[in-house]
């Protein structure tokens, strides 16, 4: 059986995050909302649109040989679709369906070449680095421990012996992204753009609230940390997507939407 696909690892998580921050959110709106937010509640829960899953083939793409299968594809696009559909009420912008199939698609097939890059350049994954892959997954999902998010998954449907392939699979991704973009560590300057830009974001989200007052934003001191993680995560994301446009020029990908 073909082993799962990275981005579906991803999305995995994405639901496990989101249904641990719907949690807290019914919890807060039981206790200092009343009845009137339940109401509205259950109505926008009502009216969340469902996946349309017709018409997808058995083979949703090729890429230099081996088959993303429909089940694949249906799997990982309720989970994008689950994530997008929120943001889409939150917005009040009309989610299009089609668009976000091709997405998602394209997504999986740029997940494919790199877990394909990965296995040729022969990168390993030891038991160790599997290991600190599942605490950091599971910390980064708010979760207490990686046997609790480990269990979400399971309950997600994955099997123990699908999400350590997962990880390690990650794990071998992750040695390539580093590879490839070397030193990530953002400087002084990058680190306050950074901040400038969250500063910035923050001052007119206050601007545009009721009564305009403007919330407390946390010293560039106190948020250095985060910052740090934020821009060295936009560095390999961009060196992940430079090694995808490379594999792309090369490979062969047929995609049958």
């Amino acid at each position: 059986m073909k082993k799962l696909v990275m981005l579906m690892m991803t999305l995995a998580l994405a639901v496990v995050m989101a249904a641990c921050n719907g949690d807290s959110e019914d919890n807060n709106n039981e206790e200092g909302s009343g009845e009137g937010q339940s109401e509205q509640a259950s109505q926008q829960q009502q009216q969340m649109p469902e996946p349309d899953l017709e018409g997808i083939p058995d083979v949703v793409a090729e890429v230099n040989g081996e088959e993303i299968s429909g089940e694949e594809f249906k799997t990982t696009y309720e989970g994008q679709f689950q994530q997008m559909a929120m943001q889409s009420q939150m917005s009040g912008q009309e989610l299009n369906q089609d668009e976000l199939k091709q997405q998602t698609a394209e997504g999986m097939v740029s997940s494919e070449l790199l877990i394909q890059e990965a296995g040729n350049r022969n990168f390993e994954a030891s038991d160790k680095e599997v290991d600190e892959k599942l605490t950091e997954l599971a910390q980064q999902s708010g979760m207490e421990s990686k046997d609790k998010f480990i269990s979400a998954l399971e309950e997600q449907g994955m099997k123990q012996e699908d999400i350590n392939s997962q990880v390690k699979t990650q794990v071998k991704v992750d040695k390539l992204i580093a590879d490839e973009s070397g030193d990530t560590k953002p400087s002084e300057e990058e680190l306050q753009q950074a901040y400038d830009q969250f500063k910035s974001q923050r001052e007119q989200m206050s601007q545009g609230s009721e009564g305009g007052e403007q919330a407390e934003i946390p010293s560039f001191d106190e948020m250095k940390s985060d910052l740090e993680s934020q821009v060295k995560k936009q560095k390999e994301a961009e060196a992940a997507q430079t090694i995808i446009d490379k594999l792309r020029e090369d490979a062969d990908v047929t995609i049958n939407l």
